[in-house]
């Protein structure tokens, strides 16, 4: 029997890839002879490096960036064998980054993310996938676009400050000084967001009050908005604050497609593809998956919802698990996952639950009962 295991992390308790081992130990309980494969997966947020340099058998990478609100900290990104780098936004210009007091994104800035770009240019990288989830951020991408150089310029002709304040400023965009490196690099967004940069579907508008955005901030962000996607139609005529996914992370994806020419892709269609996880389920037996909450969000496109769709292309069985099960959970099984299972055994506070070596001891657990009914009928 062969079984691949493809589970994305139980956030603030599991990584992908324990969960996938604590999987794995569960059922060699029971099919101590099968051919089991770990795949660590994710969506393009949190995880996306450790699932791909983990899967890839590639290595971390760290340098010192600017922090949302212009700290400098330690941040991690990958690199594959294929010298390809693997950037979760995050890590420099994330939500997690912060205090609630510090949540404010007309000073919070995208800078640390063009930081990272640049040292992995440095290292040699030329190919490049970048997971744009959990951002603290609205300032339409323009800090990372300056750290690589361009010039997003004031009334003076000099670089605007940080965050949406700093789009406030902006009267004229130019690509004279960006890092001539960038126009031999190609750039692969994970991303499953789709919406706009501005409207009532922009990002200021739906994201910016998570991010510390009060009302009137976000009506005067929505105007810096606007008129950024038209100063930025001077370097890339194309440009359109209208695109599918340009309001992701605060209009990184926006900065990111018209200055950078990059394409915006499905994190776990990203993830699949890029990993071989699809070779792999072509030739399972059985496909395991599933995440810390499985609701009604998982069935719109998460991590264990791409899984299910891939392994439904060639007829195989779909099991999940999970730390707990939400509203809308019946949803997944219309999107191809046959069964799934929260792996909670006895009542308990959250953070009995989130304990790292409880939730381990407990997925391996309920695997192997998960199995042993398989094992009745095989």
């Amino acid at each position: 029997m062969k079984i691949v295991i493809a589970i994305d992390s139980f956030k603030g308790s599991l990584s992908s890839a324990e969960a996938g081992k604590a999987a794995a130990e569960g059922i060699r309980r029971v099919f101590g002879s099968a051919d089991i494969v770990i795949r660590p997966v994710a969506d393009g947020g949190e995880g996306t490096t450790e699932a791909l340099v983990t899967g890839l058998n590639g290595r971390f990478a760290e340098t010192v960036v600017t922090d949302p609100v212009g700290r400098r900290i330690n941040a991690v990104y990958g690199i594959l064998p294929d010298n390809t780098a693997v950037i979760e936004m995050a890590a420099a210009s994330g939500l997690p980054l912060l205090s609630e007091s510090e949540r404010d994104p007309m000073v919070t800035t995208t800078y640390g993310t063009g930081e990272l770009i640049l040292d992995a240019i440095k290292q040699g990288c030329r190919n490049f996938i970048i997971g744009i989830g959990g951002s603290a951020t609205n300032d339409g991408g323009i800090g990372c676009l300056q750290a690589l150089g361009f010039g997003m310029l004031d009334k003076n002709g000099r670089q605007t400050g940080y965050g949406a304040k700093g789009l406030s400023q902006l009267v004229r965009i130019t690509g004279c000084n960006a890092v001539p490196q960038l126009r031999e690099c190609s750039f692969n967004v994970a991303c499953d967001v789709t919406n706009p940069l501005c409207g009532e579907k922009g990002c200021s508008t739906v994201f910016a009050p998570q991010k510390g955005a009060d009302p009137e901030m976000v009506r005067k962000m929505e105007g810096y908005m606007r008129k950024y996607a038209e100063l930025a139609k001077s370097f890339a005529p194309a440009a359109s604050p209208d695109t599918a996914g340009a309001g992701a992370a605060g209009g990184l994806g926006f900065a990111l497609m018209y200055f950078l020419n990059a394409g915006l892709r499905s994190g776990v269609d990203l993830i699949i593809s890029e990993t071989g996880l699809e070779k792999a389920i072509a030739d399972a037996d059985i496909v395991v998956t599933g995440e810390g909450c499985i609701d009604g969000q998982t069935a719109m496109g998460k991590a264990p919802a791409g899984i299910a769709e891939t392994a439904g292309k060639y007829g195989k069985p779909v099991i999940a698990f999970c730390g707990a099960v939400r509203e809308g959970a019946e949803l997944c099984n219309e999107k191809g996952i046959d069964a799934y299972f929260p792996v909670l055994r006895s009542v308990c506070t959250l953070e009995e639950a989130m304990d790292s070596s409880a939730a381990y001891k407990n997925l391996a657990d309920t695997a192997e009962q998960v199995f042993r009914t398989i094992k009745l009928f095989y």
